[in-house]
This record gives C-alpha cells, sequence and structure tokens, in this order.
C-alpha cells in the first residue's frame, strides 16, 4: 500500500523544478529581469538540463518567463500596462467568482477557506511576507472552488501564475488579511451584496497596494 501511495504522489523532475522557480519568481527571490540560464539553473538544483528545459517552457505558457534565444530565458518584467491588464481581468472574474461563491458555498468550502485564512493570518502577524502572500493568493483560488463553475475555473487555471504574481504585490499583510476576513464573513452568511461591495473594496485596496509595492521595488 505504501508503494502505491508513492507511485500516486510522484511527479516528474520537471514538475519539481517548475514549481521551485515558479515559487521563487512569484516571491521576489528571482527578480524581474534575471536570467534563467538552463546550466546554471541544473547545477543549482543537480538535476539534468532536460527537465530545466520543460520547466521553462512550462514557465512561458505560464507567462512568468520571457524566452530568449538557444538555452536560457529571463524572468519576465511586467510593465505597467500588463498590470493594467492583470488587475482589469481579475476584476471581472473575482466580482464573478465571490458572487458565486456566496451563493454557492458549502460546508466543507468554507472549512478549507478557513484554512487558508488562518494561514494568512498567522503569516502576517509573524511578519512571514512571503508565507502570507502565498495564503493570500490560496484564499483566492479557493474561493474559485467555491463559486462551482467549471469554465471559471479553468480561465483561473490558465490565469493563476500571473494572478498569483499580481496578488503578491504588496506589503501591508495585515490590510489584506482584515479584508479576506470580512470578505469570508459575507460568503459564510451567503450576503451575494455584502460580498460583491467588499470585494470591489478588495480591488481598489489591491491596486492601490500594488502600486505603491511597485513604486518601492523602483526605488529600491
Amino acid at each position: 500500500m505504501a508503494a502505491m501511495t508513492a507511485a500516486e504522489e510522484f511527479k516528474p523532475e520537471s514538475e519539481r523544478i517548475t514549481r521551485t522557480l515558479r515559487d521563487q519568481i512569484i516571491d521576489g527571490t528571482r527578480a524581474p529581469g534575471s536570467r534563467l540560464v538552463e546550466r546554471e539553473i541544473a547545477a543549482e538544483l543537480d538535476v539534468s538540463r532536460l527537465p530545466v528545459r520543460d520547466a521553462l517552457r512550462d514557465l512561458v505558457n505560464e507567462g512568468l518567463v520571457t524566452p530568449r534565444p538557444r538555452t536560457w530565458a529571463v524572468v519576465r518584467e511586467f510593465t505597467a500596462s500588463d498590470i493594467a491588464d492583470l488587475i482589469e481581468v481579475r476584476s471581472a472574474l473575482e466580482i464573478l467568482a465571490f458572487r458565486l461563491a456566496a451563493q454557492r458555498r458549502t460546508r466543507a468550502g468554507l472549512t478549507k477557506l478557513r484554512g487558508d485564512l488562518d494561514a494568512e493570518q498567522a503569516a502576517a502577524r509573524r511578519g512571514d511576507g512571503a508565507e502570507a502572500r502565498r495564503a493570500a493568493a490560496d484564499f483566492h483560488e479557493t474561493v474559485t472552488e467555491l463559486a462551482d463553475n467549471a469554465l471559471l475555473t479553468e480561465l483561473e487555471g490558465t490565469l493563476r501564475s500571473r494572478m498569483r504574481w499580481l496578488l503578491g504585490q504588496h506589503d501591508d499583510f495585515t490590510v489584506v488579511a482584515e479584508e479576506h476576513e470580512e470578505l469570508f464573513r459575507r460568503i459564510e452568511a451567503r450576503d451575494v451584496e455584502g460580498v460583491e461591495e467588499l470585494a470591489l473594496r478588495h480591488l481598489e485596496t489591491s491596486q492601490s497596494k500594488a502600486t505603491e509595492h511597485q513604486r518601492r521595488l523602483a526605488a529600491e
């Protein structure tokens, strides 16, 4: 039985590398514009170059990496126009997701959403920015799950990496966690009108915090 479980949990090397690089890009460990060279990454992660090549190809498709000739690429540098486009699409999808989540949420879904929120709040209290951002992005993805709309889930999956990057563009972890707490309560209460109003306010906060975050990075 143990062998079966291990087999079920096995994932190709390229997936592990993709996940590692994706987290580093979203967390900001690999800065925008930094080079991603197959040979160097393979040595760093102690793997062959082939799965690194596959991982970079996946990250190009996810919109986090810009390809360059031959065997290297760079971490994508999102322009102000790119960010504006992401915010517009996020606004349209998230209002729908929160509204449907309030209408269709289940007890199991609420439990998962509460878990994401608890993790985010705990990380914010510790001052663990990377973990707070990840948990905040998890919260938004779980809201989409609660919406229970297959097409919306498909669209979210296509944009997931770029949206997780966008959701990480803030430094005020406490404010974001507090707004997520309010959104959770409205979803739990099936308050559709209230959650739409709060979601709009949350989007405004996110846009403001993203602008501040980008200015801070530019000044460093």
